[in-house]
């Protein structure tokens, strides 16, 4: 049989070292369907584009791999789309490959016709329509190259269903060629000296360093320099419960050096570091530089092109040991929490904080891997679970990725030196959370992905409502509410999973040992008493 441009698809994808795709099949993909049967390449067939995208998203975090998404054309690949945000803003190298119209067909009304690429674009590092057969492998290798490469993010490819289904000559197959963004010993000798002239250095760390291999290089660089690095990827910004009093730790600072964190949002623009206090970036995108020239002024005082991981190795290499009661101080406001938090609650309705400390009791007790979405129980969770492995929504804010970051984050822990004893993933998240992608639980009982869903289930959309008795007023709050008493946990034995429903504190922590004992894709129902999100102030 002649070779197709979807059998060079995958032959471009095995010589990524690509061995997972999560998928959702569909007419314009099914040449790709055919020349995946013997290839060794496993599908995880899910039932939402999107989750596929949020699962890839999981998948690369958590491995340091390309994370693959496959989907159809038209209203699949709109779906797909919406996700790329997620992983985006999240730093996250996934490879979206969406089928698409036939070339020749394109402006004559074809069956699902649209500008995918252009669709794409606004989330992506890079998006384009495949042009030939026998270019597929070239388009893979590309795609993956610009995915991890600088600052990683998404990359989508379109499948034009001519291209995939023409005949191909066979040919060699090029493999993605990384390109590091070096930062030179030289300028990393300047770093390392601003850093031991300044009083009070903070080190911060972008999300694309917030993976098992981010953090250790985290960890290194803490080490050499005897300063607390602080990793940012939540939208609250300067209010990340993650970070403690992080906002305190800034108002004292006189250097801040952006270890390939961007200057935006998530840290004022600048505004709320005093006026005089100097930064350095060391930054991947040029235009990122001048950006933030035109924020800081004469603040900036150095700036370099590298990417993450090449700053942050080249620093740990430079820097040397000081600080030490700076150091103690950043610790101490950054592990910093309400005492109060960690009293035992009396009788009464389950508290935020309360839940959330049986499920960080769970992790640690289980070794687990925690996955966290977002809403007022998701900063809860960031706020108060402790875990070496972690992945959470991000700083694109999006809520419903919990069940499909789960199912990844399994998919993940079987993989390489953890095979022969996979970490128990816990995701938690709110009821709201948990509608976006319940269905998903079909597919991690049908491939075998245990997970344990834990749902602060307080009948609400309560960030929201939180907002509308914030700013307008409790008379004024509607339009949030979610059917009280829903049964999430049954939910999950329907689809072929366990489930619980917890409604007293001491049923948490034995209702989570049985979840992860099951076997199954798992939801524990927690019924809650909805509380506002954690404001850390002393």
């Amino acid at each position: 049989m002649a070779l197709r441009g979807a059998d060079i698809l995958v032959k471009g994808l095995l010589a990524a070292g690509v061995g997972r795709i999560f998928s959702l099949s569909g007419n314009h993909i099914m040449p790709v369907y055919d020349a995946l049967v013997g290839s060794g390449i496993e599908i995880v067939h899910t039932r939402h584009e999107a989750a596929a995208v949020h699962m890839a998203d999981a998948w690369a975090r958590l491995t340091g791999q390309v994370g693959v998404a496959l989907v159809t054309g038209g209203q699949g690949h709109a779906n797909a789309a919406a996700a790329l945000c997620t992983a985006w803003q999240g730093e996250v190298p996934v490879l979206l490959l969406s089928g698409h119209a036939p070339l020749n067909q394109i402006g004559l009304g074809a069956f699902q016709e649209l500008d995918q690429v252009a669709m794409a674009a606004p989330a992506a590092k890079a998006a384009w329509a495949a042009q030939t057969p026998g270019g597929m492998a070239a388009d893979v290798a590309k795609a993956v190259s610009i995915a991890m490469s600088g600052r990683p993010g998404p990359v989508h490819l379109s499948l034009p269903t001519d291209v995939l289904e023409g005949e191909a000559v066979d040919a060699p197959v090029p493999t993605p060629a990384l390109s590091p963004m070096a930062l030179s010993p030289t300028t990393a000798a300047l770093v390392a000296q601003a850093i031991a002239g300044a009083a009070r250095p903070v080190l911060v760390a972008p999300p694309a360093l917030c993976t098992p291999a981010g953090f250790a290089l985290q960890r290194g660089l803490e080490a050499a320099s005897g300063l607390p690095v602080l990793p940012m990827q939540s939208p609250r910004g300067l209010a990340d419960p993650t970070l403690g009093l992080l906002r305190e730790v800034l108002g004292q600072a006189d250097l801040v050096v952006l270890i390939g964190k961007p200057l935006d949002f998530t840290l004022g623009f600048g505004k709320p570091i005093p006026a005089d206090c100097r930064f350095i970036l060391l930054e991947p995108e040029a235009a990122l530089v001048g950006r933030a020239q035109a924020l800081l002024g004469e603040r900036l005082v150095l700036a370099a092109i590298a990417d993450p991981t090449s700053a942050i190795t080249a620093l740990t290499a430079a820097v040397t040991p000081g600080h030490a009661e700076w150091a103690a101080t950043v610790r101490e406001a950054i592990t910093w929490r309400p005492a109060e938090w960690s009293t035992p609650q009396a009788a009464g309705p389950i508290r935020s904080a309360t839940l959330c400390a049986a499920v960080n009791d769970a992790v640690a007790r289980h070794g687990a891997t925690f996955i966290c979405d977002g809403g007022e129980i998701g900063q809860w969770g960031m706020a108060m679970v402790k875990a070496d492995t972690r992945a959470v929504n991000g700083v694109a804010g999006a809520i419903g990725v919990g069940i499909p970051f789960a199912i990844g984050g399994s998919a993940a822990g079987g993989i390489g030196a953890r095979a022969a004893r996979p970490a128990p993933v816990i995701a938690l998240m709110g009821d709201g959370s948990f509608g976006f992608h319940m269905a998903e639980i079909d597919t991690a009982a049908r491939h075998g992905l245990p997970f344990v869903a834990v749902v602060g289930n307080d009948s609400r959309w309560n960030a929201e409502h939180q907002i509308q008795i914030r700013d307008y007023g409790a008379n004024r709050a509607h339009g949030c509410e979610l059917a009280p008493g829903t049964r999430y946990d049954l939910v999950a034995v329907a689809l072929g999973g366990h489930g619980e429903q917890v409604t007293e504190v001491a049923e948490i922590g034995p209702a989570i040992d049985r979840a992860i004992a099951s076997g199954k894709p798992a939801v524990v129902n927690v019924v809650l008493d909805g509380q506002p999100a954690p404001t850390l102030k002393r």
